[in-house]
């Protein structure tokens, strides 16, 4: 995989060029791209800014975000090449940075539960996982050495746990959503993928104008870890089992204090409901598509709007109660731990593409509105992750923690090859 971090050290100390450094992703891409199938959409001919913190850096932009300079087409056949005028808030600000919006990666249609035509560089014949799949994979292949995604159920961390790359989901509303197509705004985030924890917290720091965030796990210090297995949200997977306790080990030797935490009362009711939330807004934003177009929509996304129609007001409104007593209680449990350590999803990528995965590990986190990160764990077979989460609004203690227990993973697995 490309560094973000490693590029961008290169080029300061003069040994590469911004030019040169996206040159090495469009080789990288031609090399790949007719196996991996993560791009939608690619600028044949990119502005090369020579300044600024992420000059040189090509980005993936997932295809519901849009851009000026390529076609938005929210992974459906209703908006084929269709041109936005104005790039998304976010796109803006990477441009800023002198960072190269190089790509559109494949999206689900309208971010929904649809498989895309992507495959999974590092567990052929299984899922990338989805909705963000061009963008996870996309960086798994050594294609990108960043990518945007978004999350409304489990679209960031599930796909980079089932590709095995590093990613963020900051905490709700941190990077703007002016630009990026809506599928529930309660819940909708944009997240980052990347190679390790310290480029996606580089990125994070540099995009959100908040130099704190990438403070290093240094800044960890001696955590307080809880350990949350979701037991409301069924039994995980033995390799899901497996990753978690090798990430467990880590943290405990890294100097981290872990204690197991079941999560009480209203947080599992919350994450029952998440989906009352999800859907009642989605049958909103896609009034039109639905209304105008029902049937050229996949018969999964055809089929939940169909559902959605039925919910009530009143369902959604106590739903939105439940979570907001539930975050009450989540930023008491904050008071105990410093960051929450779980999994990132039921197991490694199913076989076949003919689903995403399940989210039900990442959807209360969503509703939350907390940081979550994605760490890959090294280990046999297809990559598995386990994810970090912080406190709402405390994104660079759960990059911190993140990049603690990625270094002691790391320095493990050299102990015991050697």
């Amino acid at each position: 995989m490309l560094s973000l971090v490693d590029l961008r050290t290169r080029i300061e100390a003069g040994t590469l060029t911004p030019e040169g450094a996206v040159r090495l992703v469009e080789e990288r891409i031609a090399e790949r791209e007719p196996d991996v199938r993560a791009l939608a959409a690619r600028d044949p001919a990119p502005a090369m800014p020579a300044e600024g913190p992420l000059a040189g850096i090509a980005v993936g932009i997932k295809d519901i975000i849009d851009t000026a300079h390529l076609p938005t087409q929210m992974g459906s056949a209703l908006y084929a090449g269709w041109r936005p005028k104005a790039d998304a808030a976010i796109v803006s600000r990477l441009k800023s940075l002198g960072a190269v919006p190089l790509a559109k990666t494949t999206t689900s249609p309208f971010a929904s539960l649809d498989p895309t035509a992507t495959r999974n560089p590092r567990a052929p014949g299984r899922t990338p996982g989805g909705s963000s799949a061009g963008s996870a994979a996309a960086v798994a292949a050594g294609m990108l050495p960043l990518a945007l995604g978004t999350q409304t159920g489990g679209s960031v961390i599930r796909p980079a746990s089932f590709c095995g790359v590093a990613a963020i989901k900051p905490s709700f509303r941190l990077l703007p959503m002016v630009g990026v197509k809506t599928f529930s705004w309660a819940l909708d985030t944009l997240g980052l993928f990347g190679a390790g924890v310290r480029d996606v917290a580089h990125a994070l720091a540099l995009v959100a104008d908040r130099p704190a965030i990438d403070l290093g796990e240094a800044e960890a210090g001696t955590p307080r870890i809880g350990l949350v297995r979701q037991d409301f949200a069924g039994a995980a997977e033995p390799e899901a089992e497996a990753a978690l306790d090798r990430a467990v080990r880590a943290a405990e030797r890294a100097g981290a204090h872990l204690r197991e935490i079941a999560l009480p009362e209203p947080l599992p009711g919350a994450w029952a409901r998440h989906g009352i939330i999800q859907d009642f807004e989605a049958r909103q934003a896609l009034a039109w598509e639905y209304s105008a177009h029902r049937a050229a929509l996949s018969e999964k996304l055809g089929g939940q709007l169909d559902r959605a129609q039925a919910i009530t007001a009143a369902a959604y409104d106590d739903a939105r109660r439940h979570a907001h007593r539930a975050r009450r209680v989540l930023k008491d449990l904050f008071g105990e731990v410093d960051v929450l350590l779980t999994y990132a999803a039921p197991g490694p990528a199913p076989e076949g593409h003919g689903s995403t995965g399940d989210p039900r590990f990442n959807k209360l986190w969503t509703l939350m509105g907390v940081p979550c990160v994605n760490l890959p764990v090294p280990g046999e077979g297809p990559p598995v992750g386990v994810q970090l989460i912080a406190r709402f609004g405390d994104d660079g203690r759960a990059l911190a923690a993140a990049r603690m227990i990625e270094r002691a993973l790391g320095e493990g697995r050299g102990a015991a090859g050697g």
